[in-house]
């Protein structure tokens, strides 16, 4: 039973992931559908979570109790979430950037039901390689919810460059609506600023803390070398996958963050390095902001990229170097490393 509820999670968040990949592709096409294709794959998956969260919240069988509260905060306050959302999408029409507050409430709300779900794994799966497995993928879950918002940056810098080309891959009612959104003509400054909403220095410092601490979280708790890689390889596999699906069904593509590669293996060379656990951070965060940052130049020198912001660096290492250092101390204090980490009791 325990195994059938985390297949039910697992099941639950691939319907998700399918419908938000589908989701932003599709809203630089078209005017947003409350009933749109990929809201009806998402909400198969939130129906899914929905009927596990009350499973354990009725049984408290599978979770602990900070696993269980995790889960129903999150699912609760993404149901919160989605009544707020359509309310203004009504009221102000197109949502003009996926970094609204209103969009900041689902993927925050999705973050706690994941975490919920990890600790519930973590503290009641058995040893053994199954345990490891799923908790990569469910860590995986989590860097793509994370990830998410900054794929506006991602379809913006290609949409933009379409509609330089005289090629735009939106529909002329959505160049049109977005327009009048902001008070203007259709012109560059509108499409600039409905597919680059926010500064460049989003994306790199957003990528550099929020993304790779997710990452390190990921190695404390697997406790395995090249987990973080293991979990960075099989996201960008993922979006490499679906990238030519979406392009032959008629939808625009993304500039695919293949920089979190290379980030990805500075935060596994990281834990390689034997060095005492609060010293770590200091020469960690210098390895993986190096990668965020060389990552995202190679990207850009090579392929594609989103802007940046090459001169955010010092605020990502800062903020990426606070935050592990608390990572190291809750992780710590609620027994989540991997090595000594001591089952708590589930029912």
């Amino acid at each position: 039973m325990f195994r059938v509820l985390y297949l039910g999670w697992l099941v639950a968040f691939v319907f998700k992931v399918l419908g938000a990949s589908w989701d932003v592709s599709w809203h630089f096409r078209w005017i947003r559908d409350d009933l749109a294709p990929p809201h009806m794959l998402n909400t198969i998956g939130t129906a899914l979570a929905v009927a596990l969260t009350i499973v354990h919240w009725y049984t408290g069988y599978g979770v602990d109790r900070t696993a269980s509260r995790l889960i129903q905060w999150g699912t609760g306050l993404f149901l919160i979430a989605v009544p707020l959302d359509l309310i203004n999408h009504r009221v102000n029409g197109l949502d003009i950037t996926a970094w609204s507050p209103s969009h900041a409430l689902l993927f925050i709300g999705t973050a706690f039901m994941i975490a919920g779900v990890i600790r519930g794994w973590f503290v009641g799966a058995p040893a053994g390689r199954t345990r490891t497995v799923v908790l990569t993928a469910l860590f995986g879950f989590f860097l793509e919810n994370a990830i998410f918002p900054s794929q506006h940056q991602e379809y913006g810098v290609l949409g933009l460059a379409a509609w330089v080309r005289g090629q735009p891959e939106a529909e002329p009612e959505l160049l049109k609506f977005a327009a009048e959104s902001l008070g203007r003509p259709i012109d560059l400054v509108a499409i600039q600023n409905f597919s680059l909403p926010v500064p460049d220095s989003v994306y790199s410092v957003y990528a550099g803390v929020v993304g790779m601490i997710i990452l390190i979280m990921a190695r404390i708790m697997v406790g395995r070398a090249g987990t973080a890689t293991a979990i960075a390889v099989g996201y960008l596999a993922y979006r490499t996958l679906i990238w030519p699906l979406l392009v032959v069904g008629g939808f625009p593509g993304s500039a695919i963050p293949y920089f979190l590669l290379v980030a990805a293996v500075a935060v596994d060379l990281a834990f390689l390095i034997p060095l005492p656990t609060y010293i770590r951070p200091l020469l960690g965060t210098a390895l993986i902001t190096a990668g965020v940052y060389g990552g995202l130049y190679l990207q850009d020198l090579l392929l594609e990229a989103p802007p940046y912001g090459p001169g955010s660096w010092p605020l990502a290492a800062g903020l990426l170097f606070a935050s592990w250092l608390v990572v190291e101390l809750l992780s710590s204090r609620f027994q989540l490393r991997a090595p000594d980490a001591a089952p708590a009791e589930v029912h």
